[in-house]
């Protein structure tokens, strides 16, 4: 899908509970702007994760049926509908988070409940994913006893080379990073952050050389430097994602980076309002610029468009996706639409352009 194409296809993950029933499509005009035709597009239970291969031929999403978990493979027609593939599930809770790579090999997730990544082949011929080959469970915990009473993996992806798979811990206030060694993970290192940050969220720059890490728990976003050669993080800066003076309850969320490289995005559920920051492109480090409210209550992800002129965010509990314009010289947010129906969002995903 191109860059100057005026309706841009959407997907929105969902806590099934209430009215959802599973992730749900929507169309952005970027002509007029606004977001129109949302519609169920797969019916499954709590798909709150999805990613989408970089060829716009498959979604894989995270699931839950019954008291088991796992991932499902879609493939995606012309018109942008999903068709059932096939699942893999396990004993236990679904997982939060699931990525793909870019030649559609492998599958991975991160189960924030179990502990654990799960690494997941792909079939080639028809994009189905096959049993899990690979199984990590995390051991430890945090000094946070209500959510880091043990390990809570909460982010698996693929590094932007993709020769490691970068793993987020909650739990443990850890960074790990993977190699894929045919099929199967092997540890390569570990960086621990702040006791008690909780992280959650990572994103690459660009130049592959920095990494923007949003933490849950202590709501801030930590600028890190990475080595593609050995696969290990340091940290260089730490800034807080909400105002000095906000003292109620905020978990910050999801983090995004523009693909120029001069911005970072990030959400807080509580203070409701994603958060601005340019990036020093020499550094690497960030200088906040502002805040814009969500315009509703508890925004667990947002998404750029894939020209970037547009953001969508989802809030959760008030169940509404919000549409705002972006200044592309700035960084800055102008609210465009906020009262689109959507029960119980979490994830926002484009087709790739």
């Amino acid at each position: 899908m191109s860059k100057s194409s005026s309706s841009l296809k959407g997907y929105v993950g969902t806590y099934t509970k209430g009215d959802s029933v599973g992730i749900y499509s929507f169309t952005l005009n970027t002509e007029i702007p606004e977001i129109k035709d949302v519609q169920v597009a797969a019916e499954l239970g709590n798909p709150t994760y999805l990613t989408i291969s970089k060829d716009n031929q498959y979604l894989y999403s995270v699931i839950k049926d019954g008291d088991k978990g796992g991932v499902a493979a879609y493939s995606i027609s012309d018109q942008g509908e999903l068709h059932l593939l096939n699942s893999q599930l396990t004993e236990g809770a679904s997982p939060c988070h699931v990525s793909i790579d870019n030649e559609k090999n492998y599958v991975v997730t991160a189960n924030y409940h179990k502990g654990t990544v799960e690494l997941y082949p792909v079939n080639k011929e028809n994009g189905s994913v096959s049993p899990s080959s690979s199984t990590v469970q995390h051991e430890g915990f945090g000094p946070n006893k209500d959510r880091q009473e043990k390990p809570h993996v909460h982010y698996s992806g693929f590094t932007p080379d993709e020769k490691y798979i970068a793993v987020i811990d909650l739990g443990i206030d850890k960074l790990i990073t993977y190699a894929n060694n045919d099929g199967v993970l092997e540890e390569v290192s570990t960086l621990s952050v702040q006791p008690g940050s909780g992280p959650r969220h990572l994103e690459f720059h660009p130049n592959g050389k920095h990494a923007y890490l949003m933490t849950e728990l202590s709501s801030e976003v930590i600028t890190l430097s990475y080595d593609s050669e050995s696969g290990t993080f340091e940290e260089i800066q730490s800034l807080s994602t909400i105002p000095a003076d906000f003292t109620e309850n905020n978990q910050g969320s999801a983090i995004h980076v523009t693909t120029d490289g001069r911005f970072v995005y990030v959400s807080n559920r509580g203070h409701n309002s994603i958060a601005v920051f340019s990036v020093n492109q020499e550094s690497g480090e960030l200088t906040f610029i502002e805040h814009t409210s969500t315009e509703g209550d508890w925004p667990r992800d947002f998404e750029l468009d894939p020209s970037e002129r547009f953001v969508v965010a989802s809030n959760q509990e008030s169940g509404n996706l919000v549409l705002y314009t972006r200044d592309e010289t700035t960084g800055k947010l102008t609210l465009i639409q906020s009262d689109i129906s959507v029960p119980f969002p979490v994830c926002v995903k484009f087709l790739n352009d």
